[in-house]
């Protein structure tokens, strides 16, 4: 099918409609519903479900997002884990650390992985980097059967509906918790404040009560509903709102920089009154 208008249904009363040249393959896997679309406004876009999940033109906040807070936040990230982001993003920024001896990305779907090489090579370029283990298999229980192993433990997963509800569930970020060394740091991405309050309110008070030290930060995605997307961070030691803005490298980067370190822990007083 090509030249027509695709809708992802938001809410019940709401959408984001754009322009698709062509569909570059489409497939139900044994997971969810995986489609690789050409759109006018954004390049090539990878969709699962129904819902955009990242595109080539505006990927760079938030797989920067997730990776640079924190990596620049914890003095020496050797081991990290990636759950989900079979797309390759958040890994490609992970790369760009040299104290990252190696990192692990552990996706339920190998088919994300297999077409985002085809069709999202700029996003994927680093899966096949030596420092890089790529796992498919069950990112929950890969949890579970880690026990002190990691640094830095980064939840890239789909909203919470189908295989990545439980990745939402207190549960998980205890595991979490147990996973990481004795100074770890974990993100997630925790969806967005206008359509999800009730999401965000509730992974910041489990996660609040697990980890020492909780902050939520913000980015601006066009693609992703409402724009406005929030990440929560737990710390057993570490606090990024600590970390001196000059000693934080001035890295690659299209979106983060050492100033918005800081700036994005800064939130609209409604998100604000969210987390707290």
């Amino acid at each position: 099918m090509a030249g027509f208008w695709f809708t992802e249904k938001q809410t019940d009363h709401f959408g984001i409609t754009m322009r698709v040249n062509q569909t570059l393959h489409t497939e139900q896997t044994d997971f969810q519903k995986l489609d690789m679309v050409e759109t006018e406004e954004f390049g090539n876009m990878l969709l699962l479900d129904g819902m955009v999940m990242t595109t080539q033109v505006d990927e760079f906040v938030y797989h920067e997002m997730v990776a640079h807070p924190i990596l620049n936040t914890h003095p020496n990230p050797e081991a990290v884990l990636v759950v989900g982001g079979g797309d390759g993003g958040v890994l490609r920024e992970i790369m760009k650390h040299d104290k990252v001896e190696k990192a692990v990305l552990v996706d339920i779907d190998g088919k994300v992985i297999e077409y985002s090489k085809k069709y999202l090579p700029e996003i994927a370029c680093e899966l096949d980097n030596p420092r890089v283990e790529v796992k498919v298999d069950d990112g929950f229980m890969h949890i579970i059967n880690s026990k002190d192993m990691y640094d830095v433990i980064m939840v890239d997963s789909t909203e919470p509906v189908g295989p990545a509800a439980p990745l939402f569930e207190r549960g998980f970020y205890q595991g979490i918790y147990e996973a990481l060394k004795e100074d770890g740091m974990f993100v997630a991405q925790t969806d967005n404040p206008w359509f999800k309050a009730d999401l965000i309110q509730k992974v910041s008070r489990d996660v609040r009560e697990i980890f020492p030290v909780t902050r939520t930060y913000i980015a601006n995605i066009p693609t992703y509903p409402s724009g406005m997307w929030t990440f929560t961070l737990g710390s057993k030691k570490y606090d990024p709102l600590a970390v001196k803005v000059e000693e934080i490298p001035d890295l690659p980067t299209k979106y983060y920089s050492p100033e918005l370190h800081h700036a994005c822990f800064v939130l609209p007083k409604f998100v604000k009154a969210l987390v707290e």
